[in-house]
């Protein structure tokens, strides 16, 4: 277990066992239309982008030849626009796959939260952050938004049975604010299972680079990520851990994933928080998470993604292995002095809450891009996985783009070198 407020070592960690082929998540996109705006949005808002139930199936096909999945984020756009999105639900959870809705919450209901349940929904992940323009609601700080989580939060523990998450983009702007949401979940962590805090990213006109797709040169403009921003677009899930750091000292992240070009980065990091609502008594430690990676592979053939709130509440259960991991030791040891102090408190279920952090694709100095290795965030373009958050350069130019640095001329525009032998033939 990392000590509290040590720095972030990934050797002190447990690196995330999933790979391109075998992976917690995949990621379909039924639509490309939305009903908000979202500052950091990675996808095109398109009207009458709906796609048919048979490009759905077929999309769900190339899952399966290419990948081994436990859940299926069913995303977009607003994937609740989608006229048929119950039909979409059932066609996913016929498979055998975990259903699980990525959604601004805007047109949820009880009544559609109801249908999408009774159609296989396993669990929803609602985006809410303060640089959304949400009717009724733009403008508004974290803090004050926290009231907004709290509603979703509760219509989804009101239906039962169903894993509730949420996201929010991190900026420049709202950094300082994570801590609130991460304290919000704490107080609420009965009902708000996991909570996730995404890196902003943006090509804002970096004069550092040029943009090439195979030996073109491109306008990077078309793309919906290239915006004029004054936000920063450098965040690391580092600065997000300091930040929750303020005014949590002993958070203490477990598992990771690291980049595909800087293999110290923290792409995807998770932290375990063992706790109630009046406090956090550990963190799951590295061992755990591996032990849970691996037996469900062992057990199910495929590593372990979404689970029920009923999971989630046996959290002083999971104290079993503790002989086996440092952080649920830890963890057990403040929760047994607690209940000598209060023994009712055995009354009251521990819960494990997962707050992860996603610091998207960073482009190096020479031009290399760093992207999240193993993403499991892979979704479907011409019958082949591509990662999601880069999507908008296949449907613009067919491929993904290249940066080269400004300095350093492209090949395209070098002249072709002779061999030496060959330029003693010219010279004669």
């Amino acid at each position: 277990m990392i000590a509290p407020a040590s720095p972030l070592n990934h050797r002190s960690l447990y690196r995330l066992p999933w790979s391109p082929t075998d992976n917690i998540i995949s990621w379909l996109e039924p639509t490309k239309n939305c009903n908000i705006h979202c500052h950091g949005c990675y996808s095109a808002n398109v009207t009458g982008s709906h796609k048919s139930l048979e490009t759905i199936e077929h999309e769900l096909d190339v899952f399966e030849r290419f990948r081994q999945t436990d859940a299926v984020s069913i995303a977009g756009g607003e994937p609740l626009t989608h006229p048929q999105i119950v039909d979409v639900v059932r066609r996913v959870a016929s498979r055998g796959l975990k259903p699980v809705i990525n959604t601004n919450g805007y047109a949820m209901n009880p009544e559609l939260l109801h249908d999408l349940k009774q159609a296989g929904a396993r669990g929803f992940t609602f985006h809410i952050d303060s640089l959304q323009k949400r009717p009724g609601h733009t403008g508004q700080s974290e803090t004050e938004l926290n009231d907004l989580r709290l509603h979703y939060a509760e219509m989804v523990a009101r239906e039962g049975d169903l894993s509730c998450a949420f996201n929010a983009t991190v900026y420049g702007a709202n950094l300082k604010e994570v801590p609130a949401i991460v304290e919000w979940g704490r107080e609420h962590i009965d009902i708000a299972h996991v909570l996730v805090f995404i890196a902003f990213r943006a090509l804002t006109g970096d004069l550092r680079f040029d943009y090439y797709v195979g030996e073109k040169r491109i306008d990077e403009g078309k793309l919906v990520y290239s915006k004029p921003t004054a936000e920063r677009t450098d965040i690391t899930a580092r600065d997000i851990v300091a930040a929750i750091r303020t005014s949590d000292p002993d958070f203490a992240p477990c598992a990771y994933l690291n980049g595909s070009e800087a293999l110290d980065s923290f792409k995807w990091l998770m932290t375990l928080r063992v706790g109630d609502k009046r406090g956090i008594v550990g963190h799951a430690g590295p061992k755990f998470i591996e032990l849970a990676q691996v037996s469900n592979h062992l057990r199910h053939g495929r590593y372990l993604g979404y689970v029920p709130p009923r999971v989630h509440a046996r959290a002083r259960w999971m104290m079993a292995l503790a002989p086996f991991d440092a952080g649920l030791r830890a963890a057990m040891k403040k929760d047994l002095a607690a209940v000598v102090r209060d023994p009712m408190r055995l009354a009251r279920p521990l819960h494990l809450q997962s707050v992860m952090i996603i610091q998207p694709v960073d482009l190096l100095a020479d031009g290399r891009q760093s992207m999240c290795d193993a993403c499991p965030d892979m979704t479907v373009f011409e019958d082949q996985l591509v990662n999601s958050c880069r999507l908008d350069e296949k449907l613009q130019f067919g491929q993904f783009m290249r940066t080269v640095p400004t300095t350093v001329k492209h090949p395209a525009e070098q002249p072709a070198e002779v061999p030496a032998h060959m330029a003693e033939e010219i010279s004669t």
